[in-house]
């Protein structure tokens, strides 16, 4: 007879090497999630050769990178900084790292309410894109001038300005849509006519975007402006230097130095805060005067080369920016020289393409 071979139990099959499995079930094999599968086997030479390799490139990225940065890519046109340009790009740096966002309401409440608590920021502008970028400037109103006599159309004063050219350059600061508040200059003579037609200049202003008018002058049309601000006109006053008048009185100069012209700007202000004025713009007025008009009046009184007592200041941006080719006011400290880098940028063109070879 032949002996039949007795199969081992399961649990014999699993151990040693050599054993065979017979006619057991095949194993089930498991996927394991790649990365699940740990060697055991320690390799720490190896290990330590790779952290040194990584953190030496580590080291060789940073220093790459700190290279790149602390260089500034050169160009032919590319001139040493002057020293101006140093101090003008360090106050820059400054206002980055100490900017801080400011809520701004386009409303004439807003502004009135502001005295007193912080200083006030206007700046000009006549066209969409200088108003864009006033207003993310974080500026509390901007003033559609008649200064865009001077400064875009070629004039030697304001007195050429129409009604016409201040409607054309609001509506297009307007299209600008600022967050802020639009304050449109009346031109020229506009005050000096019967009041239906100061009326209907005012409104075609407000009609095409302005949130309130600016007038030039004091206690002779505060009773216009009375008027105006009672039929739903915002007015904003303005005393001292008055450029429309600069035929008049002979050339732009300081006003308010003796008694008798302090006494007379005094009477001005009072007069057009009665009136109803929400803001008084005071132009080349003596320090002291406009510090102490300050304390006196209600509405904010805003200064133009009238010293920093003021609550608050406005500039034309021009002339801030550097754009303005004449000699400017003394009063005005430009942060930036954009006519000039704007220049050399248009001369670097002119030249790049005359030297250039026409294809044939």
């Amino acid at each position: 007879m032949v002996e039949e071979k007795k199969s081992a139990p399961p649990s014999e099959k699993l151990q040693g090497d050599k054993k065979e499995s017979g006619n057991s079930a095949p194993k089930k094999v498991v996927r394991r999630k790649p990365g699940s599968i740990k060697s055991k086997a320690k390799r720490p030479a190896a290990k330590e050769k790779v952290t040194e390799t990584v953190t030496e490139e580590k080291k060789e990225l940073k220093a790459e990178k700190k290279v790149v940065t602390d260089v500034r890519p050169t160009k032919k046109t590319d001139r040493p900084l002057t020293e101006i340009q140093a101090k003008q790009l360090a106050r820059q740096h400054e206002r980055k790292k100490s900017f801080t966002s400011v809520e701004v309401k386009a409303t004439t409440k807003y502004i009135y309410g502001l005295k007193g608590k912080r200083p006030i920021v206007g700046l000009t502008a006549y066209d969409a894109i200088m108003s864009k970028l006033v207003s993310k400037a974080g500026v509390d109103f901007i003033l559609v001038g008649d200064s865009v006599g001077t400064t875009l159309l070629g004039y030697e004063t304001t007195i050429p300005v129409t009604i016409d050219d201040m409607v054309h350059h609001t509506a297009a600061v307007k299209r600008g849509l600022p967050g802020c508040l639009v304050v449109a200059d009346l031109p020229f003579g506009e005050a000096s006519f019967s009041f239906d037609r100061l009326l209907d200049s005012a409104r075609r202003l407000m009609q095409c975007g302005a949130d309130a008018v600016k007038i030039e002058g004091g206690k002779d049309v505060a009773d216009d402006i009375e008027k105006l601000v009672a039929t739903g006109i915002p007015v904003m006053g303005h005393i001292g230097l008055l450029p429309q008048t600069v035929k008049a009185i002979g050339g732009y100069r300081k006003f308010g130095s003796d008694r008798v012209e302090a006494d007379s700007i005094y009477t001005d202000a009072i007069c057009l805060e009665e009136a109803g004025c929400f803001a008084i713009i005071a132009e080349m007025v003596e320090g002291e005067l406009a510090a102490e008009l300050t304390k006196q009046i209600l509405p904010p009184l805003v200064g133009i080369g009238s010293g920093e007592q003021c609550d608050g200041q406005i500039l034309v941006t021009h002339d801030l920016l550097g754009l303005t080719p004449s000699p400017l006011p003394s009063f005005v400290n430009p942060c930036a020289t954009l006519g000039l880098d704007g220049l050399n940028a248009l001369q670097g063109y002119v030249q790049e393409i005359r030297s250039a070879k026409l294809k044939r």
